[in-house]
């Protein structure tokens, strides 16, 4: 990569095609099939810093990513994107739990306190990169399973794996090829 230049490449998880997009300061985007792709401008080149995490996360060996990003956004954003890092692998916190854990001083006058789990389901949805900033790990109160932007049977496919490996059990052996069918 070479200074201000963007560059991307797919990624081929178990979860399906990941687009990795990457700027000078860091990645800056990892995008689900469907969910947009490179920006005309980008480059293609590989990213071997990202993808070998990522095989270290599928594989189960590794919880917490060290990268570098390039994340752009609101204040509120940025905040609920380092909340989001701060949630233990194989756990999970409600949008209210995160919400509560923000400086409420980032918040809109105008939202109540029991307004504030949905601005935190927004800036959620508006993470640029998914897995790596563990979005997934957000659930509802009720501990239902809730919106996600690569759709929710990945959402627990995540859950799915990050739970076995806290277990002890490890990833399912089977784990990859069943969820590749289901997408």
């Amino acid at each position: 990569m070479t200074d201000a230049k963007l560059s991307w490449t797919i990624y081929e998880s178990p979860i399906g095609p990941l687009t990795l997009l990457a700027g000078p300061s860091g990645l800056r985007g990892l995008s689900f099939p469907g969910r947009g792709g490179p920006p005309a401008e980008a480059e293609e080149g590989a990213m071997p810093a990202v993808t070998d995490q990522l095989d270290a996360y599928f594989a189960g060996e590794l919880q917490d990513f060290e990268l570098e990003l390039d994340l752009g956004g609101t204040p509120l954003q940025q905040a609920v994107w380092r909340e989001l890092v701060e949630i233990p692998f194989g756990t999970t916190a409600s949008y209210g739990e995160v919400a509560a854990r923000v400086d409420e001083s980032l918040y809109r006058s105008d939202v109540e306190p029991y307004q504030r789990a949905r601005a935190v389901g927004s800036a959620n949805g508006r993470n640029p990169v998914a897995i790596i900033v563990p979005c997934h790990r957000v659930i509802g109160a009720d501990g239902s399973l809730t919106g996600y932007g690569g759709g929710l049977q990945r959402k627990q496919a995540l859950l799915d794996l990050e739970q076995g490996v806290v277990s002890g059990l490890g990833p399912d052996p089977t784990w990859a090829s069943r969820q590749t069918s289901l997408l």
